[in-house]
């Protein structure tokens, strides 16, 4: 492009660098009459983002930190009139400047530490955060809303009502509902409460209790477990012999009981099946479970597991049932070690299509 025409400042602005936008005030629209007019890189910026805008763009310009949008708003209210011969002109330095363009980095510390994100280790990238105060920028919520839902409980647990409401107001409602059921009943019910007042509620305070929250989550310290403490004792207590399970239980009990309830609740064994599992769901679990395995764990299953033997059976088809009763009586008793590992089998098949989404548990409260 002619200098005549619009002389190059250094390095034009791209709508993702729109960040440098604001400062001094406008020109009346008179002054936007020629193409000779030299606008500043903020104006081009601001005109290159109108005409995408116009064009049916989508920019993500709410990742822009507050200020900045503010400027870009300030600065495009101030704008009126671009004559065809300057936007062309515009638009001709703004192609060029893309054609120029080799590698764009994020641009800032935060940007890099996104760009890293995985190939880091977590710990570390905590830490440059932390060290060097980055701010949230961009949609809070959005940066809310991608976190594993459990490490919103505490949150919830622990805010006051008016702002716990708020955080469920702007989850998925899979995502609040879950979360609401984990809540202690009288802390449900306050929080489900000020849900209702959240309605004329100004969309500035929102943004700011979603900074700080975000701000708040981002500053804690990276696990070491993907899982927490119940997760992982629970989990390690599924698979453990029965003897080893109830003994740990029943020490846990006695050190602390609610942790020992909840333990309790995070603990899927083959004795939970009738309470856990839809009847109709049986035939999905059962279909990829080796013969010999199923029917191994049907036969360990009598005495005090008859009643588990008897509800997988009667959920099957008759013909299937009854072939399966026939294999049982032939293999007769099963010693205690391949009983329970056949058990295990099918409690390690119901969780991997949990997991999937192939099947639901029911929560143990409408058991």
């Amino acid at each position: 492009m002619s200098s005549s025409l619009m002389p190059m400042e250094s390095d034009v602005m791209l709508p993702g660098e729109i960040g440098n936008i604001g400062g001094s005030g406008m020109p009346d629209a008179s002054r936007f009459s020629s193409p000779q007019r030299i606008l500043s890189k903020k104006q081009k910026a601001a005109i290159i983002i109108r005409l995408l805008l116009s064009e049916g763009a989508e920019l993500p310009l709410a990742n822009l930190p507050e200020n900045m949008q503010t400027d870009l708003i300030e600065l495009m209210s101030d704008m009126r009139l671009i004559d065809k011969a300057t936007v062309a002109a515009v638009i001709e330095e703004f192609v060029m400047e893309i054609e120029d363009i080799g590698m764009a980095f994020p641009g800032g510390l935060e940007g890099a530490l996104n760009v890293l994100e995985g190939a880091i280790d977590p710990a570390t990238i905590a830490r440059v955060r932390k060290n060097s105060g980055v701010r949230v920028t961009g949609n809070p919520w959005e940066t809310i809303s991608g976190l594993d839902p459990m490490k919103l409980l505490p949150v919830l647990e622990s805010e006051s009502t008016e702002v716990a409401a708020v955080l469920l107001s702007k989850l998925k409602v899979s995502v609040a509902a879950e979360l609401l059921g984990r809540l202690p009943g009288p802390r449900a019910r306050k929080v489900a409460y000020a849900v209702s007042l959240t309605g004329n509620i100004d969309p500035l305070v929102v943004d700011k209790i979603g900074r700080s929250l975000a701000e708040q989550l981002d500053a804690q310290p990276a696990s070491a477990f993907e899982e927490g403490p119940v997760e992982r004792v629970g989990a390690i207590l599924n698979f453990s012999p029965a003897a080893t399970r109830d003994e740990v239980l029943n020490g846990l009990q006695e050190d602390d009981q609610v942790f020992a309830e909840e333990v309790r609740k995070a603990i899927f064994t083959f004795a939970n099946i009738p309470s856990r599992i839809d009847p109709r769901d049986i035939p999905k679990v059962t279909k990829d479970i080796d013969q010999a395995v199923l029917i191994t764990a049907l036969a360990a299953a009598s005495g005090d597991l008859e009643e588990v033997a008897e509800f997988i059976l009667s959920a099957m088809s008759k013909r299937m049932a009854e072939q399966i009763r026939e294999e049982i009586q032939s293999l007769g008793k099963v010693k205690e070690a391949d009983g329970e590992a056949a058990m295990n089998t099918i409690i390690s098949r119901i969780r991997e299509m949990e997991g999937a989404g192939e099947i639901l548990l029911i929560a143990e409260d409408e058991a």
